[in-house]
């Protein structure tokens, strides 16, 4: 069954065929490589894929998964849900909202016995990024380490060294993500 996660009817439709689900990825992904100033067609794109998509499947699963005792939630974030780079400002917003969501939805859903993780990571090696000639994790390696955290029962799983970087960057604030401001 093809799933749409922008469609509420598709959305619907995978929720009540898949009643034994007790684990729910999202892993859906669309980068237009807009800037905030640029096309608004193509940064609803993304906020409709990364934000309400994700949201409106997890909404779709969440009396699913806690009908079958609880289970996970795992939504793969990115190191942009930290840093923004102005060339794909509306990925790079669409994924920190998908984060504070990932961040609010796991103390609402703790009560449910459902853990909300969400993983971290710079580039992967996908279609997505083929253009990109910067080093780029193994999609296997990566969904090895989102398997592993669902089964050691984390919240964040930071899956690379620039997931980490970035992260230690956040307390430094605004000077330390982005050096090139006077």
């Amino acid at each position: 069954m093809a799933l749409d996660i922008t469609d509420p009817v598709s959305v619907t439709k995978a929720a009540e065929v898949a009643t034994d689900v007790t684990i729910l990825i999202n892993n859906a992904g669309s980068s237009t490589g807009t800037d905030l100033l640029g096309d608004i067609d193509n940064i609803r794109l993304e906020m409709d894929t990364h934000f309400f998509g994700t949201l409106s499947v997890t909404r779709a699963f969440v009396p699913v998964i806690a009908a079958n005792g609880g289970g996970s939630i795992f939504n793969m974030l990115s190191v942009v849900s930290w840093l923004s780079r102005p060339a794909s400002g509306a990925y790079c917003a669409a994924k920190s909202a998908e984060w504070s969501m990932t961040n609010a939805l796991r103390v609402q859903l703790v009560e449910k016995n459902i853990r909300v993780l969400g993983l971290h990571v710079g580039l992967v090696d996908t279609d997505m990024v083929a253009h990109s000639t910067a080093p780029k994790s193994d999609p296997a390696l990566i969904a090895k380490l989102a398997l592993d955290g669902i089964e050691q029962d984390e919240y964040e799983i930071l899956a690379d060294s620039m997931s980490q970087q970035v992260q230690a960057g956040l307390a430094g604030g605004i000077p330390s993500l982005y050096p090139e401001l006077p």
